[in-house]
């Protein structure tokens, strides 16, 4: 019996580094830095070296702290930042940041127009290419802005800062009428973009926002190395900071490629 036991044992082994071997990991988080792109009325990331050397005691020592917005670089949005009532960041079940992957590509789109709305033939285009969008999925929005990151001019049409920069904003987003068609038609569990909101830059009411967040629909923003995913057949975790009470936090999303 206990050589039954081992050989079930090494085959186990045998078949979890095969399907290690077998798989690929992707990033979709850019590092945050001094680069880190927020609105241009918030305060960006700011990181401050407490330790740094060797101690009175004779060993090294680094310390760190920072500072930073929610809703910058690489992140989550919870329900509760557009949504009154409605779950934060410590509230979202795990179940709902590990989920299949799907990446819709609008680059043609939005490489001519950079105010683009993503439009609800762009969603259903996709589904006659690769069938239904699964339910619980990470829904992806690919527009090709993450070529610009961190160039602020280029990724959100101004590199001005302050209130009045927000009026300049320029990039692709969701077309209130798709937010409205995935609500009322599919069962996602969070819609990612690679640019700075998933409403486009010159809106004004952040109606997506509203229409997804109502519905207990999550959000990434500035999701970064979509051209490395396929249409499907990704698996995505995407796992933000746990804050209490947060309506955003810093993520670190992965994609997982088999």
């Amino acid at each position: 019996m206990r050589t039954k036991y081992v050989l079930i044992a090494i085959l186990s082994i045998l078949v979890a580094t095969a399907n290690a071997q077998s798989r690929r990991l992707i990033d979709l988080t850019y590092p945050f830095s001094a680069e880190t792109i927020y609105w241009p009325n918030a305060n960006g990331f700011e990181l401050k070296k407490d330790a740094d050397g060797i101690t009175e005691k004779g060993y090294f020592y680094a310390s760190n702290s920072y500072a930073a917005g929610e809703h910058g670089g690489t992140h989550f949005d919870a329900p509760l930042h557009f949504a009154r009532g409605m779950p934060g960041v410590d509230q979202i079940p795990l179940e709902r940041l590990f989920a299949p992957g799907v990446v819709i590509d609008v680059r043609d789109q939005a490489a001519k127009d950079p105010d683009y709305l993503v439009k609800v033939s762009d969603i259903q285009q996709w589904e006659k290419v690769n069938g239904r969008i699964p339910d619980g999925c990470i829904l992806l929005i690919r527009t090709g802005w993450g070529k610009f990151y961190p160039e602020r001019a280029q990724y959100l049409g101004t590199d001005r800062r302050g209130e009045q920069a927000v009026a300049e904003l320029h990039f692709p987003g969701v077309d209130p009428a798709a937010a409205s068609w995935i609500v009322n038609n599919r069962r996602i569990s969070v819609l990612g973009i690679d640019t700075a909101s998933i409403d486009r830059g010159q809106s004004q009411l952040f109606e997506v926002h509203q229409i997804l967040f109502k519905a207990g629909i999550c959000a990434l923003e500035n999701v970064a190395n979509m051209d490395q995913l396929p249409a499907k057949g990704s698996e995505i975790i995407a796992l933000p900071m746990k804050i209490l009470g947060g309506t955003g936090a810093p993520a670190r999303i992965v994609a997982i490629l088999r």
